[in-house]
């Protein structure tokens, strides 16, 4: 049975369509399709073969190329002179010669050739326009679908293409299901051997400068900025942000009028994450306070050439500049870019770091040592009390 070549070119035009390629890319394929297709039915595997179609009639035109030789050895590739000097007069030994076919139709075996090769082709087209669209999308937000989860990493669905998200780029202790709506951020797209692999994150510090970008519009204007921000994803953040108009409260600016626009970005990021905003400054010494917020800060000493800092806190505010597992400290520190040494007034000490935080755990019996000595009152006064209550009843026996 063979296969008619405009029933092909249907065919490949509602495919294009579908997968919204160029004309000019459908048209490339199609002629190489075709090319394949003509060497299976009509020549060799080794002849050099050009298709030309026209993809509003359907017409094709093949052009076999071959080399002009005095005895010809092989039909598929070689034309005898006195033939080449009939279709060209100045054509000489050695030469090669273009010789025009027209071509109606392909066997069914020809026919299934060009359509696997077409659909590789589109393949690879659509690859290639995927990785030029979400190459100028790098570092932006999208909105996406969850296609599913699969093990520890969460497949994406961004509507031309689909990404993935790592564990580590996951905010912690956020569940993901299929057909679930969220915001990503497009962390980078990676050219793999199946084609633009695109890495996303919700967990990454941009994602929520992104997320304020989002809600406040004096960003845009260059009124206010971010400069500053780390964070822990699903435990807590911390902003630092400046004001460049006179009068303009930053801070103020991103919490937004009863909390709306800081609100706004936790409930994207999930509530169980924390956001502390607090003012930049240029003077190290300011912005380690700031960065301690909500601690109460006694004195801060600086070591510039080690980039650290030693920070005296009252003692009931050192487990407040620790925070929780040292998180507040952490994050603290990787804001302002130095090593922090908490100490409080009473010699108690910690410091920060990326690691777990088992000295931080260590010291922490040292807050609640205030409250020791009320012990022994209460065991005291207990005691009385089982003894005045002994004697009561002996008096009532006697």
């Amino acid at each position: 049975m063979d296969f008619d070549v405009k029933q092909l070119v249907t065919a490949i035009k509602a495919i294009a369509e579908e997968k919204n390629l160029p004309e000019a890319t459908v048209q490339e394929a199609v002629e190489q399709a075709l090319a394949a297709a003509f060497r299976r039915d009509y020549g060799d595997r080794e002849q050099e073969v050009r298709v030309t179609m026209n993809l509003g009639s359907g017409d094709v035109d093949a052009y076999v190329t071959k080399e002009i030789v005095d005895n010809v050895e092989d039909e598929f590739t070689q034309i005898a002179l006195k033939d080449a000097q009939a279709m060209r007069k100045n054509a000489a030994v050695g030469e090669t010669i273009e010789i025009h076919q027209e071509v109606k139709t392909f066997g069914r075996v020809a026919a299934q050739t060009a359509k696997q090769v077409v659909l590789q082709r589109l393949r690879e087209a659509e690859r290639e326009i995927v990785m030029e669209e979400y190459e100028d999308k790098i570092g932006t937000v999208i909105n996406a679908t969850v296609q599913r989860p699969e093990g520890n990493i969460v497949r994406i669905d961004l509507g031309k293409a689909q990404g993935i998200m790592p564990r580590s780029e996951q905010i912690q202790g956020e569940r993901y299901y299929p057909g679930q709506r969220l915001k990503v951020y497009l962390k980078d797209v990676e050219r793999g051997f199946r084609g633009p692999q695109l890495i996303l994150s919700r967990g990454n510090r941009e994602f929520v400068e992104w997320l304020f970008r989002g809600e406040v519009p004096e960003m845009e204007s260059g009124a206010v900025e971010i400069k500053g921000l780390a964070r822990e994803a699903g435990v807590r953040s911390k902003i630092a942000v400046w004001s460049n108009v006179p009068g303009v409260d930053p801070v103020g600016t991103f919490v937004g009028g009863h909390g709306t626009r800081v609100n706004a970005v936790m409930s994207e990021i999930g509530e169980q994450e924390k956001i502390d905003i607090i003012v930049f400054s240029d003077n190290p010494v300011e912005y380690i306070m700031n960065a301690l917020s909500p601690t109460k800060v006694t004195s801060v000493k600086i070591d510039e050439n080690a980039k650290r800092a030693h920070v005296a806190v009252p003692e009931d505010q050192l487990s407040i500049a620790i925070g929780k597992g040292g998180q507040n400290v952490r994050l603290a520190s990787k804001l302002t870019g130095y090593e922090l040494d908490i100490e409080s007034d009473g010699g108690a000490s910690a410091a920060a770091s990326d690691a777990p935080a088992a000295p931080v755990a260590a010291e922490t019996p040292a807050a609640p040592a205030a409250a020791a000595p009320k012990k022994p009152g209460k065991i005291k006064k207990k005691s009385e009390l089982e003894s005045s209550l002994l004697e009561a009843i002996e008096e009532h026996g006697e």
